[in-house]
């Protein structure tokens, strides 16, 4: 088996001819998308709508395979100078068509009768949604050569801090008991069985972020600058509201998840103290001992077993699911494991023009990645539900991305507490509390992180010491008591790559939510069996062209109530009680 991807289904590599003509081919078609935006007024709209999608199809289905091959290679190393190069390449041609797309998308706007042109236009018909959108965003839409300005600022902005973030982290070696491992790697030793690694660990961690701190909080202050500058000019209240907006998510359905996580946080305070009580602590749990294995589930997984424990697991579920993982480890869709130069963390990109995906993990052969591969994989199956639409409708909102996602970490968690016993049993249901606790304890700290930092850079420069103590601050909120207030992580502003992004800010409560929304899904499933199967995969399919309260509704939920909300925590509460009983606290 091999362990790294393939990315030949793209491409063969920058030599390709195909790569080469592609790249021609968007220059061309970014031509003709910059002329055929001048001089719109006055168009018929019966003839420039159709015209207009198809070109817009064209540009982004050639776009995509370039921007996609190029990001998964940067992905994997992030000091390759031929891949940022034309990574840079791609971007600028991107950037220098945002002022005509902007005319472009004006004009959606100002279409007034859409549905004089879908009788005779299909294709209009399919892109409704897609048009009404465009109509919505206007409001918040700046002159073509505002835009244009902003797009190719954030080259040398935005993206470029972010891109030094990546760099930083991808690269920075933690000196352990005198190896040098990448962050990746040292991280992954906080699941160790032994306390004694798992300790040093954490200091080997914390101790390789000296070097880079400082400039990371630069990356940091200097991208939140940027957007609350463009929130500012878009007219927005602030970075969340515009996030909300891009989310398709109202803000009633935010506070009454977040909401009813405050009220439940208590129950996850208990939780941890009792696996501190558990490990030996008496003062709350030690961060270094947060992802400490309890009970005897300390069984590694080759990459072929992880392969047949995946696949016999979801087979029961659902059969497409089952080939789909089949699909992806026969045909080379993972990359497995951490190496110098490659990104942290795990993710999928959905590769919709090919009918694939490609997944990104840094597995280690515990449990808990297996649980990763699984979330990975159902961020593959949510993009099987949507590649059958046109390709401006291929893109879903971050609270929904991580609904299918969340969903398999159920399905395989759940089968597999219910095959153990004893010992056993107490290691998957801690592992599974283990999980939870990051989307909702872990989740709303970085929520917090980042308000604070959106904030207050309206005013002050944060300093790594500064954004040190706002993280610590964050942390004592939504952990409590249930952490040592003298062993926290100082440094968790600097690992995750969701805070780097100029494009999508606060990616943390998308976990929280799809992590609850699923709970809700599956307690229906449970209820329905297989014949809640098509509802499930239509309401993925419809997750692109759908707001999020109306993808809820097809499943029966208001998700501006919080009794949703409270029910799925409830759910939780259930098994921080069983591990209280098992673990004899």
């Amino acid at each position: 088996m091999n362990t790294e991807w393939s990315l030949e289904c793209l491409y063969q590599g920058y030599d390709d001819p195909e790569f080469e003509k592609d790249m021609n081919r968007l220059q061309e078609l970014a031509c003709q998308i910059k002329d055929s935006s001048s001089g719109l007024s006055g168009q018929s709209a019966g003839d420039m709508v159709p015209y207009l999608l198809g070109l817009l199809e064209d540009y982004y289905e050639t776009m995509s395979g370039l921007d996609i091959y190029v990001s998964l290679r940067s992905s994997t190393n992030t000091a390759d100078k031929e891949t940022k190069a034309w990574e840079e390449r791609i971007m600028q041609i991107n950037s220098s068509i945002s002022g005509a797309l902007a005319g472009i998308e004006r004009y959606f706007a100002g279409v007034q009768n859409l549905e004089l042109i879908e009788p005779g236009s299909p294709l209009v018909k399919e892109y409704d949604f897609y048009l009404r959108e465009k109509k919505r965003e206007a409001a918040h839409m700046l002159s073509n050569e505002a835009e244009e300005i902003i797009s190719r600022m954030n080259l040398s902005g935005g993206a470029a801090w972010g891109n030094l973030q990546e760099y930083l982290t991808s690269t920075a070696a933690a000196d352990y008991r005198g190896q040098k491992l990448t962050l990746s790697e040292v991280r992954n030793l906080a699941y160790s069985s032994d306390a004694e690694v798992r300790k040093d660990a954490y200091q080997a961690e914390l101790a390789c972020y000296e070097p880079i701190r400082d400039s990371v909080a630069f990356a940091m202050n200097y991208l939140k600058s940027q957007v609350n500058t463009v929130t500012n000019l878009r007219g927005y209240a602030s970075a969340l509201d515009m996030t909300l907006e891009k989310s398709r998510m109202k803000r009633e359905t935010l506070d009454s998840m977040l909401g009813a996580m405050k009220e439940y946080l208590p129950r996850f305070h208990e939780y941890l103290k009792a696996k501190a009580s558990y490990l030996g602590h008496k003062n709350g749990l030690p961060w270094y001992d947060l992802f400490a294995p309890i009970g005897k589930c300390e069984r590694t997984y080759s990459l072929s077993e992880a392969k047949d424990y995946l696949i016999s697991h979801f087979k029961g579920f659902a059969p497409d699911m089952a080939d789909m993982i089949q699909r992806a480890f026969d045909e080379e869709w993972i990359d497995f494991y951490p190496r110098a130069g490659k990104v942290g963390g795990a993710f999928c990109c959905n590769i919709t023009t090919r009918k694939q995906s490609r997944i990104l993990t840094n597995y280690d052969g515990t449990l808990s990645d297996i649980v990763t591969l699984a979330h990975e994989l159902g961020h593959a199956y949510h993009g099987q539900q949507i590649e059958n639409h046109r390709i401006l409708n291929t893109d879903y909102t971050m609270p929904v991305a991580e609904t299918a996602s969340t969903f398999n970490e159920i399905v395989i968690m759940n089968a597999a507490i219910r095959e153990a016993e004893g010992e056993e049993k107490l290691a998957l249901i801690e592992s599974r509390l283990q999980d939870t606790t990051q989307i909702i304890c872990d989740i709303y700290s970085r929520f917090l992180l980042e308000q604070a930092v959106f904030d207050g850079r309206k005013e002050k420069f944060f300093f790594a010491d500064d954004l040190c103590k706002v993280m610590l601050d964050a942390q004592k909120e939504a952990y409590g008591d249930g952490l040592d207030p003298d062993v926290l992580h100082p440094y968790m502003w600097i690992c995750k790559s969701h805070y780097y992004s100029s494009s999508l800010s606060y990616y943390n409560f998308p976990y929280a939510f799809g992590g609850l929304f699923a709970r809700g899904l599956y307690a229906q499933y449970e209820k329905e069996g297989e014949a809640f199967l098509p509802k499930y995969r239509a309401l993925l399919h419809a997750t692109t062209v759908s707001t999020v309260e109306e993808v809820a509704a097809m499943a029966g939920i208001d998700l501006t109530k919080p009794d949703f909300w409270r029910e799925s925590l409830a759910s939780i509460g259930k098994e921080i009680d069983q591990f209280m009983e098992l673990a004899g606290r």
